[in-house]
């Protein structure tokens, strides 16, 4: 598919959310419901693997403050031919460049995605919300720099926000984790500032908390993601199409798979286990191509009680992957003493440990051809670099279902884009479905 739609990705990490826009990766055949979506896979690319079909987004800026996601992102999306820029600074720096004349970001970008730093609203985390003592770099409190509350870690969406302002792309997505629902009205807060970028605004959908199972990850993995879409490109009537969860140009992407204790369905695929996911990998002391398979958590048992203390189970979708590293990643398997349950594995003498970077990174349906882990002589990325990134990303997959949905509905929403019979059949249907109920 030719690239037609720019995308400017912020808080990028390893690019997760890039590599889902842009397509054309390898995942796991059964990770990708065929009845509802034939032409998403371009080819099988080895056995039980398939690749997808590319895009038309094309990601032109990338940003993230942390060396190690740069060097990561470049590192697989530079072999590639990606022509992006990655910028290694805070946004807030990023901004205040533009403003004073010094820096310019990109023109004509269609498209802005970022999930915008989630600590302080996570259920894991000291919940900080607005009110994070973090500055937008990390390294000071406000407390100790008097940092001004706008410029807090807690505040990083409103940073997002100005970009869209001062770019204008006809969409945006921004993402978080589900702890924000349940922190005060912050999901409010969140898309009232959204919704007022400009003069005639941006039309922001309900955030929506997605879990990533449903659309073939391997994981339990609960996410908000907010989607807004630019008033004044809007085409006459596409809003009322655009709002409601029923309405025919609904921008979220239909579940794919349901999971274990969902009712069966004709349509729906099962979620995907991890027995499928691990296909093909061998055990670290035996691999001798992937260092990302072969470097682990070296991390003692510490207890049932302690977070990352759990064994995953084979015939089940994975825990959620944190951005963790060493005693808290969880474990692939567990000893009989800590209550190991893989007796099979157990009985071929296979020792206690916690999961690879790969098995990670197969988890968040990262390609296997992703390097993680490297040392070139001029740059490396260690494992305990690759953890975190890993488990900070979106994964590709899910993002790819958000791409070909806003994909699937672009010409119908946009006035630029000619207006198909199929959209004055929606319209008029959907316009007459409302009068009656109302």
């Amino acid at each position: 598919m030719k690239k037609t739609k720019k995308l400017l990705s912020l808080f990028s990490g390893c690019g997760g959310m890039d590599l889902g826009f842009e397509g054309g990766f390898e995942v796991l055949e059964a990770s990708i419901n065929k009845k509802m979506h034939p032409n998403w896979i371009k080819k099988s690319s080895r056995k039980g693997f398939v690749e997808l079909a590319p895009t038309g987004f094309e990601s032109v800026f990338a940003n993230d403050i942390k060396p190690s996601a740069k060097i990561a992102w470049e590192n697989y999306f530079g072999s590639r031919g990606f022509n992006a820029d990655f910028h290694a600074e805070s946004i807030v720096d990023l901004v205040k460049a533009h403003r004073d004349g010094s820096f310019e970001f990109p023109k004509n970008i269609d498209i802005v995605t970022g999930g915008f730093p989630c600590q302080d609203f996570s259920l894991a985390g000291k919940r900080k919300g607005f009110n994070s003592h973090k500055s937008h770099n990390n390294k000071h409190s406000r407390a100790e720099q008097e940092v001004p509350e706008a410029e807090s870690r807690g505040m990083l969406y409103y940073w997002m926000r100005e970009v869209i302002d001062i770019i204008k792309p006809k969409v945006f997505i921004a993402e978080n984790v589900k702890g924000l629902l349940s922190l005060g009205d912050a999901k409010e807060i969140i898309q009232n500032d959204f919704a007022s970028i400009g003069d005639n605004g941006y039309l922001v959908v309900e955030a929506k908390l997605l879990n990533a199972a449903n659309y073939g990850v391997p994981q339990n993995r609960e996410r908000v993601f907010f989607i807004g879409f630019l008033k004044d490109a809007l085409k006459d009537g596409a809003q009322e199409l655009i709002a409601l969860q029923d309405a025919p140009l609904y921008p979220f992407p239909a579940p794919t798979h349901y999971l274990g204790n969902d009712s069966p369905s004709d349509i729906l695929l099962p979620n995907v286990t991890l027995k499928n996911i691990f296909k093909g990998l061998r055990e670290p002391e035996l691999e001798g191509n992937d260092i990302s398979q072969m470097k682990y958590s070296k991390a003692k048992w510490m207890g049932k009680h302690c977070q990352g203390q759990t064994e995953i189970k084979l015939d089940n979708i994975s825990p959620t992957i944190r951005s963790e590293h060493h005693g808290n990643i969880e474990f692939r398997r567990l000893s009989l003493e800590h209550g190991g349950m893989i007796k099979h594995e157990l009985d071929k003498n296979l020792k206690e440990r916690r999961l690879t970077i790969r098995e990670c990174a197969r988890i968040q349906t990262f390609p296997d051809d992703y390097e993680f882990v490297f040392n070139d002589g001029n740059v490396n990325l260690s494992a305990s670099q690759a953890y975190k990134l890993i488990g900070n990303a979106v994964p590709p997959l899910l993002a790819y279902n958000l791409a070909q949905r806003i994909q699937e509905i672009w010409h119908e929403v946009f006035k630029s884009e000619a207006i198909t019979n199929d959209y004055i059949k929606q319209h008029e249907n959907f316009r007459t479905e409302i009068h009656l109920s109302t």
